[in-house]
């Protein structure tokens, strides 16, 4: 009995102990890193035996494990090296077929061996870190090494990692993940959303090896309405350490600038919006035309952080947005995170150039990139092709209003989605909602993420989709209490797809707020290469004649600053069942999944060619 009781204390033991959780680590491209992109083994885990028969009975081995049985006698039923294989980062709905609509668990496991330490002799104090880091993984993910508890993490689009330095070991380790992907109520988002629920580890996996001290976040960007008497504009500079450390020295250089600047830290390890002055005639401001982006590095100690940022001013005058202090046109079009040709969750910069070359194709100069934070591939890949950004997060029609954990979720993911994209000069604007509706509840919960953001980043515009709600026959009213808290004005309207498109020349739209416009979707649907009568649906000529009579009713908006159809290419959803048209793919694309142009492509393309 003793020796039984030993046992189940040790395993107990075993499943507790945990890695130190960490906040978000920005940059991960800049330092140091190991990949564990590749093949990971997976066993999908229908009952979750391999997690919750464990809680019941110790005796048995959770899958985090990684077993091997030592006797003959020994009962051990599962076995990862003998699993199949399937790349990661991905998702397992496109790379094994029969988990084309699965929700629930499957586990990962990939070993990895650990270079023999050059810090040997060295106090603990002066090791280097090492940091598990995921790009992303959906939804729910409890991450074990070596058979020890790293952490767990909820969300499916932002990064997390953890301090593992302590479970690791010189030579062969191995890592596990529990992925769950099943949706619950009080999830963000929440059980229906019209997107296609892709399971796995999507993103990069790396290990990052860090100092003992290093910087965990910064900021760098030039302060709105910067320009100064004698054409001089200020640049602000704030930094985080990972400890509480004051008087460290972080030096921050600008090379093509000739700028070196070392700021010190206060008591709590943070460098607190430092400015300084630079000549306006050596500063190139970043913009759709010209999307300069400079050579930064930043030090603390023996390393040093490299990235590339643009500087920029975005702001609003009335009904105007300023860019650099001009007026732009917002010439978008919205993004979901999707491959073409069926390939399931878009992971990789190639990805990213295939979707935002398509939308330069039409002309834009500006992403919604909806309806969760895509990955940092997307946003840095719009930067450099000189692609303005709408980045968004989850908080998708009818959310758990009033559950404190769904607010905890949601607003950790506002949070690492503005840490994770800060820096980057072509994100204008963060968005907390999309077609949420009404209620004394919903105001609260979003108003508190909409001050939330601006307390994390005030030099960019917050927004939302909203619904157009007050329409009386063919007079439509925005009324939203919401719009207290947003800098633009954005909404959702489908005139012609959900209402007769010829009621869109009769359309009078009053919008009563002194801020500007952004009519953050609207389209229909229709499948590549079907044709007929411009009143029969599903055709393209469906929609070639509802982005015509849609792009002249919007003329008539007051303020109209800009437009983000719905959507760029057709993309997966379970919500889409009709057989031989949508076969499971919303239709509302102005490309096929393929690639291919449908008629309103060029109505729009031209409409944006006028701007």
């Amino acid at each position: 009995m003793k020796k039984l009781l030993s046992t189940i204390m040790l395993l107990t033991a075993t499943l507790t102990v945990q890695a130190q959780e960490i906040p978000q680590v920005i940059n991960i491209q800049g330092r140091q890193t190991m990949t564990l992109n590749g093949p990971w083994h997976y066993i999908v885990d229908v009952q979750e035996e391999g997690y919750y028969d464990y809680r019941m009975n110790p005796m048995r081995n959770g899958f985090f494990s990684n077993a091997k049985p030592k006797r003959p006698e020994d009962l051990i039923e599962y076995d990862f090296d003998k699993a199949e294989t399937m790349q990661v980062p991905g998702d397992w709905n496109t790379q094994d077929e029969r988990l084309f609509f699965y929700e629930g668990t499957v586990w990962f496991m990939r070993h990895f061996i650990l270079p023999s330490s050059a810090e040997e002799g060295l106090g603990v104090e002066a090791k280097p870190r090492t940091l598990l880091y995921f790009g992303a993984v959906n939804y729910d993910a409890h991450v074990y090494v070596n058979g020890q508890k790293a952490g767990h993490h909820i969300g499916g689009f932002t990064p997390f990692n953890f301090d593992v330095t302590d479970l690791l070991r010189e030579g062969e380790n191995v890592v596990i993940v529990k992925v769950d992907n099943k949706r619950h109520a009080e999830d963000v988002p929440t059980q229906i959303f019209d997107w296609w629920n892709y399971g796995g580890i999507t993103r990069d996996v790396c290990l990052v090896t860090v100092p003992p001290t290093y910087v965990e976040n910064y900021k760098l960007q030039l302060d709105k309405s910067s320009a100064t008497k004698k054409g001089q504009r200020q640049i602000s500079f704030s930094a985080k350490l990972n400890k509480a450390e004051g008087g460290q020295p972080v030096t921050l250089r600008i090379p093509e600038l000739k700028i070196t600047r070392t700021f010190t830290t206060d008591a709590d390890g943070t460098i607190n919006a430092q400015r300084f002055t630079i000549n306006s005639k050596k500063l190139q401001l970043w913009s759709p035309d010209t999307p300069k982006l400079y050579k930064v590095e930043i030090q603390l100690g023996e390393e040093t952080i490299s990235d590339e940022i643009g500087f920029r001013t975005i702001e609003t005058h009335g009904k105007q947005i300023l860019l650099n202090g001009e007026p732009i046109f917002l010439k978008g079009i919205s993004i979901h995170e999707e491959k073409a040709n069926g390939g399931g969750r878009a992971n990789s910069t190639a990805d990213a150039h295939t979707l935002l070359s398509w939308a330069k194709e039409l002309g834009c100069n500006f992403v919604r990139l909806a309806h969760y934070p895509h990955n940092e591939y997307a946003v840095r890949e719009a930067e450099r092709m000189g692609i303005l950004v709408w980045s968004e997060i989850p908080c998708y029609w009818t959310i758990a209003w009033t559950n404190k954990k769904t607010y905890a979720n949601a607003e950790r993911q506002l949070t690492d989605m503005i840490l994770r994209d800060q820096n980057r000069a072509n994100v204008i604007i963060w968005s907390i909602a999309n077609e949420t509706p009404h209620s004394a509840q919903r105001d609260a919960f979003l108003s508190r993420l909409a001050k939330h953001a601006r307390e994390l980043d005030d030099n960019r515009l917050i927004s939302m989709a909203m619904e157009v709600t007050g329409a009386s026959n063919y007079h439509n009213k925005l009324q939203d209490n919401m719009s207290e808290f947003v800098d633009i004005v954005s909404f959702n309207q489908y005139i012609g797809w959900y209402r007769d498109v010829n009621d869109a020349p009769k359309m009078t739209w009053e919008i009563p707020y002194d801020k500007p416009v952004i009519v953050s979707e609207f389209g229909g649907g229709a499948k590549y290469g079907l044709h007929g009568a411009k009143n029969q649906r599903w055709t393209e000529e469906f929609q070639e004649n509802l982005y015509r009579e849609n792009t002249a009713m919007l003329d008539k908006i007051d303020g109209l600053a800009g437009t983000t159809p719905w959507i760029l290419k057709d993309f997966r959803s379970p919500r889409r069942v009709l057989t031989g048209i949508q076969d499971y793919y919303n239709m509302k694309g102005l490309f096929s999944d393929k690639g291919e142009k449908k008629k309103a492509f060029y109505i729009l393309r031209d409409w944006y060619s006028a701007k």
